[in-house]
């Protein structure tokens, strides 16, 4: 929370508005206006709620805290803050505790867990009005429990309940999580819990839906019309700029990989055991599952920030591997 805290205010502050038509809709919807809300955007009213409740309270502080900022926005943009940093940091720590059950040590764990949050998509996701971490939180309790097993049912039900309200695109990860999480909740069970957050947002789609008096269909043909982005997003990806976008969405970190990888293959004498062997169809599914997300998306480095999970657990277990190694020289 600290580390996000600090590094996301520049942007909750400085952030310029006007070239992000998706930060106004959630920003409207807080403020309790469906109208002129994209179709994508109107049905993911959770984190919108949460920062219109916690601005509540702040509105009537905010201006002698801050004179020089004119009331309006200002406290909604605020609560966002709060609320996204919060979600996050939950995120944050399913990624440390996923890491963890993989075999890598507590600082390697955190360090990784660290470097993940440093990258400018986390920056987004907190400092903005935006649902993207909540989404990251899903992703985060999906990993976590397919992990710890039996003893991760709390967080698979609570994917399968919030997931659906999340974000749309959530229907493409729920095979991995059927399959993944088959030994932690039995399919009648994860199907239950399916259907409780499945009736949420079929509650939130009538209300919503009969408040604009929009068609309920308008929903699902703006969700076919994503599968338009796929060739966009190949195009995009094999271009200069999209590789440049990919590498971008864990930095510098995104080498460590590739290099431990290689090193552990060239050096199979000194490293009897590479970083990767606690690793497998988990990460290899996930990867896929956000793959699908960026192509049709559309949005190649923002999406591809849900493999966070998954990378934060790899980059833990090259720190632990390098840590072992080191000692067994010193040794």
């Amino acid at each position: 929370m600290a580390t996000l805290a600090n590094l996301a205010y520049p942007m909750y502050v400085h952030f310029d508005f006007s070239h992000s038509p998706d930060t106004r809709s959630y920003l409207r919807m807080a403020a309790g206006r469906f109208d002129s809300v994209r179709v994508t955007h109107r049905y993911r009213v959770l984190v919108p709620a949460a920062a219109a409740v916690v601005a509540a309270p702040i509105a009537k502080l905010y201006g002698r805290v801050w004179p020089q900022r004119p009331a309006g926005l200002w406290p909604l943009r605020f609560a966002f803050y709060l609320v996204n940093c919060l979600l996050l940091a939950a995120a944050g720590a399913c990624w440390f505790n996923a890491a963890r059950l993989t075999g890598a040590s507590p600082e390697a764990a955190a360090l990784a867990m660290v470097a993940v949050l440093t990258s400018r998509w986390a920056e987004y996701a907190a400092g903005l009005p935006l649902t993207d971490s909540l989404y990251l939180l899903v992703f985060g309790l999906s990993y976590y429990a397919v992990k710890r097993g039996s003893g991760g049912r709390w967080a698979l039900i609570a994917a399968l309940l919030l997931g659906p309200l999340a974000k749309e695109s959530y229907v493409f990860l729920l095979p991995w999580l059927f399959w993944f999480g088959r030994k932690n909740l039995a399919w009648p069970r994860q199907l239950l819990a399916l259907t409780g957050g499945l009736a949420v947002l079929f509650i939130v789609h009538y209300v919503v839906d009969r408040h604009l008096g929009a068609p309920a269909t308008q929903s699902v043909s703006n969700a076919l019309e994503h599968f338009e982005n796929i060739s966009y997003s190949l195009q995009r990806a094999a271009s200069a700029k999209g590789l440049g976008e990919l590498l971008s969405i864990f930095g510098l970190f995104t080498l460590i990989l590739p290099l431990a990888f290689w090193l552990s293959r060239r050096f199979t004498t000194a490293v009897p055991q590479p970083f990767y062997s606690s690793l497998g169809g988990a990460e290899i599914g996930l990867l896929v599952v956000v793959a699908v997300h960026m192509l049709l998306s559309g949005d190649l480095g923002r999406m591809g920030y849900l493999a966070a999970p998954a990378f934060c657990s790899a980059l833990a277990l090259v720190f632990t591997h390098w840590r072992r190694l080191l000692i067994g020289q010193q040794q």
